[in-house]
């Protein structure tokens, strides 16, 4: 698909899911993947035993992308093992769901603290460890505000999938002169834990598939392929925008 022989990447959250289909695509490609996760390392050893069978290099960080103490040790095993890092994946996220006037402050605090600010954290530490040409891919939602779509009983992860858009935008200019790309891939509905309360039952799953006209629902390897793009120099030319991989929702 793109060439990414020897390119260094980190994918936050990529033990399963959207996460582990970005690593698996950019691992295809040729680069050699680090798997960060918070709580299962069986899983994260999993997705890095598959890496390690295709011939590159990999292993898994235990951290808390809230946390700026884990962020900073993470870093610095990748500068102890690698000495570089060519592309940041900011996938890492968690989602809960509650009427905007049951919404508790804590569950405000965990999802735009998982969601927003450790895209920060991440993007601040990984930075130093970048050269020209380096990428940071940044996973915002098509329930980010903005493109006519709203959704019930999530509006604390909708406004911190707008703030990840806002960040990338805003990333993108100051990190230009550093030669650093920054953008953001927005999914729809995709096969994963986070949707799977949108998948359980017929009705339901039918419901959703009348809003996309593809008329399937999307796989994490859809998202990995445009994470793949945007980390290949086919997109040197590409920084501060979104790319929507949603099968067309937003367009119907």
């Amino acid at each position: 698909m793109f060439e990414l022989t020897g390119k260094k990447a980190f994918v936050t959250g990529g033990s399963r899911g959207i996460g582990r289909g970005i690593a698996l695509c950019l691992s295809k490609q040729g680069t050699d993947v680090a798997i960060n996760y918070i709580s299962s390392k069986e899983l994260a050893d999993q997705v890095v035993n598959e890496i390690k069978n295709q011939g590159r290099d990999s292993f898994s960080i235990q951290g808390d992308v809230s946390k700026s103490q884990d962020v900073k040790r993470m870093f610095e095993e990748i500068k102890s093992k690698w000495g570089k890092l060519d592309i940041l994946v900011n996938n890492a996220g968690v989602i809960s769901y509650a009427p905007f006037e049951e919404l508790t402050e804590e569950q405000w605090d965990k999802v735009i603290n998982t969601n927003l600010k450790g895209q920060f954290l991440c993007s601040k530490f990984a930075i130093p460890l970048m050269n020209q040409g380096s990428r940071i891919i940044n996973i915002a939602s098509i329930a980010s505000g903005g493109v006519g779509v709203g959704f019930l009983n999530i509006d604390h992860y909708a406004a911190s999938k707008g703030g990840v858009i806002a960040l990338t935008e805003g990333m993108a200019i100051d990190l230009a002169k550093k030669g650093i790309n920054v953008n953001a891939v927005a999914p729809g509905a995709i096969e994963t834990d986070m949707a799977k309360g949108s998948l359980e039952t017929e009705q339901s799953k039918n419901a959703l598939l009348s809003r996309i006209p593809k008329g399937r629902i999307g796989k994490p390897e859809d998202i990995g392929a445009a994470a793949c793009f945007l980390a290949s120099n086919e997109a040197d030319y590409i920084t501060g925008t979104v790319i929507y991989v949603d099968g067309g929702w937003l367009a119907s």
